[in-house]
């Protein structure tokens, strides 16, 4: 009798267990230099305040913000 494709599946994956891109070691580092420019970028944008400085500062700012945010809750022990 043959197993079932979810449990193909399953142990094909036991295998290759999932390595994530940024260790659990270096996420407070990652989140920590992601806010730090997210700060940087924050401030710069807030000094030249207009529509062309928006994608210079404004959307890195934000995504850095985002990203780094992700990783500095996950670095403290509190899940998303």
């Amino acid at each position: 009798m043959s197993a079932t494709p979810l449990l193909d599946v399953w142990e094909a994956a036991s295998a290759n267990p999932y390595q994530p891109t940024v260790s659990k070691d270096s996420q407070f580092t990652v989140g920590f230099i992601l806010l730090l420019i997210a700060f940087i970028f924050t401030g710069a944008f807030g000094i030249n305040r207009s529509i062309a400085t928006l994608p210079l500062y404004g959307i890195p700012a934000s995504l850095a913000f985002g990203f780094g945010a992700v990783y500095m809750i996950c670095a403290v022990g509190v899940y998303v």
